[in-house]
């Protein structure tokens, strides 16, 4: 098993991205929202991994955190949820609003999934319930927002930037394109880099 790679960013696409490790590039699922905290391409990354192996094929889940991690494996362990069907839930709502809405039963939140209806909302409550508790839901909490606090600006001028593409009128999935076609630099601003997204635009 491939517990965790360490290695260049090489590509980014819009649902997977390939990590070169010793001159192998391995092709890496990740959530849409993990997808859009990435650095740009050629910055070195660390990502904890699950492999998936069928008879047809077999599939790496990465993650940018280990909590995300143990999360998409207990989400797998719910009858009718694959690796696909969990990594679209942490596409949709973070590791932890996940287990506040598990606790709280909130079918609705769960169900906006993609491919995740009210009846499997309703059954991955029901068999994830007693795997959390009130109290180390809101311990992880602060511990994943100490975390985020560590990492580089980089991520958030990211994020900023994709927000700001999208208030003016570009797809989610087209502005992760054109953010990721920037170099950004540790001393960049996060005007500096709209205007460079903007520049590439035109």
């Amino acid at each position: 098993m491939i517990g965790y790679l360490k290695g260049e960013l090489a590509e980014i696409k819009e649902n997977h991205v390939v990590i070169e490790v010793s001159n192998i590039g391995y092709e890496v699922y990740l959530p849409t929202s993990s997808i859009m905290e990435l650095p740009s391409k050629g910055s070195t990354i660390k990502l904890y991994t699950y492999m998936h192996v069928r008879e047809d094929a077999i599939g790496l889940f990465g993650f940018l955190t280990k909590d995300d991690l143990e999360i998409f494996k207990l989400l797998i362990t719910v009858n009718g949820i694959g690796p696909k069907g969990a990594l679209g839930i942490l596409s949709s709502i973070s590791a932890d609003d996940l287990r506040f809405a598990v606790l709280a039963e909130d079918v609705k939140s769960i169900a906006k999934a993609p491919g995740i209806g009210n009846k499997t909302a309703g059954k991955l409550i029901l068999e994830l319930k007693d795997k959390f508790k009130l109290e180390t839901a809101f311990e992880q909490k602060l511990i994943n927002q100490e975390q985020k606090r560590d990492t580089s600006g980089i991520f958030g001028m990211r994020e900023e930037a994709i927000q700001a593409l999208t208030v003016l009128g570009y797809s989610a999935t087209d502005a992760l394109k054109i953010v990721n076609r920037v170099d950004i630099s540790d001393n960049m601003t996060s005007e500096e880099l709209l205007k460079l997204c903007l520049k590439k635009i035109i």
